[in-house]
């Protein structure tokens, strides 16, 4: 199995309930096709380079996962038909270097995340 990063851009005009059952839709389609989801990152609103199909801003989301090659183009081929994706790019890493370099970004994205539901796990219990 392989290291791939995929970034998309998401249509501006979603809202954040959208957005969030398009990042799972992406998530399902990986997994069911036997890739292991390693980190997401929800960057958020984001301004373009250029205009992309009459947009000037995006809801940019990185996914980073190993899966084996097939996986690549089943994602490929659904975020081509996804009409709320405007844009696309999947990475493979594969030299020592860049493997070293996607360690490194998923493990920038993972511990955030784990303190998000510690600080909630807090709250909660100091609620109750």
């Amino acid at each position: 199995m392989n290291n791939y990063e995929t970034l998309y851009v998401l249509k501006p005009t979603l809202t954040d309930e959208e957005t969030a059952v398009n990042i799972a839709k992406i998530e399902e389609i990986l997994v069911r096709e036997g890739a292991e989801i390693l980190a997401t990152n929800n960057m958020g609103m984001r301004k373009l380079a250029y205009p992309v199909a009459k947009n000037e801003r995006g809801v940019y989301t990185v996914v980073y996962f190993k899966a084996a090659g097939s996986v690549i183009t089943e994602l490929e081929r659904n975020l081509k038909f996804n009409e709320e994706v405007i844009k696309y790019l999947t990475v493979k890493y594969s030299k020592q270097k860049e493997v070293a370099q996607f360690e490194k970004f998923v493990s920038a994205i993972t511990p955030a995340a784990a303190k998000v539901e510690e600080v909630v796990v807090v709250t909660e219990t100091t609620e109750a």
